[in-house]
């Protein structure tokens, strides 16, 4: 028997889509906690009524569009590998950063809503995890006795932090260069000799 995820009907979708175009729009003119769901409704032509269809209120809307963003994003990368290069991966999750840049670049960088940025970060820590564990003690980190928990930390907030700056600048780089400094970032790291 085959176990097909349910299709959800395309107007949810397209009424969802307008929600959180709507969202980003209105978080380039005003403060998260100004935005009402009359406001929010009228930008995104609906009526407060559907918007109570599909969300509890704002802050469950954010949440969900947190956890979509996960999802996108982990639908375009492959499972982790022991084996497999990550510069494939790094390319697509780039190329799906640049095609949604406004949504990234407003959510990502917005203070007064970290649950995006916090929710990219738990992503990568455990990509992070996956890959360094994958590779056991061949790995490059545990021969060089670099402490997870750090590698970790490190990798994940720089990643972050290069994508926010990148969206900020209005990409001048295209993903598959911004992957190869990365791959280039990466292992002069790891073969750099501390003294």
């Amino acid at each position: 028997m085959d176990k097909k995820k349910p299709r959800t009907d395309p107007r949810i979708l397209r009424t969802r889509q307008l929600l959180k175009n709507a969202f980003v729009e209105l978080l380039q003119e005003m403060d998260s906690e100004k935005i009402t769901v009359n406001r929010l409704a009228e930008r995104a032509t609906i009526n407060r009524v559907t918007f109570y269809l599909h969300y509890q209120d704002i802050p469950d809307m954010v949440e969900k569009m947190a956890e979509e963003m996960i999802q996108d994003i982990s639908a375009v990368v492959s499972p982790v590998q022991a084996n497999k290069e990550v510069y494939e991966d790094m390319v697509k999750f780039l190329e799906h950063i640049a095609d949604n840049a406004q949504f990234y670049k407003v959510l990502l960088t917005s203070k007064s809503l970290p649950i995006f940025r916090d929710s990219l970060l738990m992503l990568l820590k455990e990509r992070i995890i996956s890959r360094v564990e994958s590779k056991g003690n061949d790995s490059a980190v545990v021969k060089a006795g670099i402490k997870k928990d750090i590698l970790i930390w490190y990798d994940a907030s720089a990643l972050i932090g290069v994508i926010v700056s990148w969206l900020q600048n209005d990409m001048p780089y295209t993903p598959v260069f911004m992957a190869e400094q990365f791959r280039l970032l990466h292992s002069r790291a790891i073969n750099v000799e501390f003294k």
